[in-house]
């Protein structure tokens, strides 16, 4: 009987306890301290923003790993596409564009500078041409949809002469190093 009493005492004392404990929670739960239903779930909803906000902002870094390698694929492809070996093919595809386009072409001056790190080599391009109005804009535009990467860093309409006007170009290219 006495070890009956002795864990009915032991139990009413865990139920006391627990007792107190459900209310010292809920005056803790009710309190100023942890604030009202309504700020908890604007704090909720903000921190879900945030969430959201870190998550977007971190998605271009996923798969970073397998974005390198297309990445390198992708400039592969543009160098052996679109970069010439020969310092001939930059003349030849200038006059072929001047010829589809029936623009005469006058003094072009090359001007190879030293190679880069990466295996290209930048080569500056001086050009003179002439034609009517409407043959230099569209060589002007085929040069810049041309294959060959030119990239036009100024253009300089001159004077017209028995309806030639003349055109002055600066462009740039790149010729890929044999490595």
């Amino acid at each position: 009987m006495a070890d009956f009493q002795y864990t009915r005492r032991k139990l009413q004392i865990g139920v006391g306890t627990l007792a107190l404990l459900d209310v010292a929670l809920l005056a803790v739960l009710f309190s100023p301290l942890v604030g009202s239903q309504r700020s908890r779930n604007e704090q909720l909803d903000q921190l879900w923003r945030d969430l959201q906000v870190k998550t977007r902002q971190v998605e271009p870094l996923m798969n970073v790993d397998k974005k390198i390698v297309t990445a390198r694929k992708q400039i592969d492809n543009f160098y052996r596409e679109r970069l010439p070996d020969r310092d001939s093919a930059i003349s030849e595809e200038l006059g072929k564009i001047a010829k589809q386009n029936g623009v005469s072409a006058g003094q072009i001056r090359y001007k190879w500078k030293d190679p880069e790190p990466v295996g290209l080599r930048p080569v500056e391009i001086d050009g003179e041409f002439s034609g009517d109005y409407l043959q230099l804009v569209r060589f002007i535009n085929a040069v810049e949809r041309n294959p060959v990467f030119f990239l036009i860093e100024s253009v300089q309409l001159g004077g017209e002469e028995g309806g030639k006007v003349k055109l002055q170009m600066h462009m740039e290219t790149y010729l890929r190093s044999e490595a």
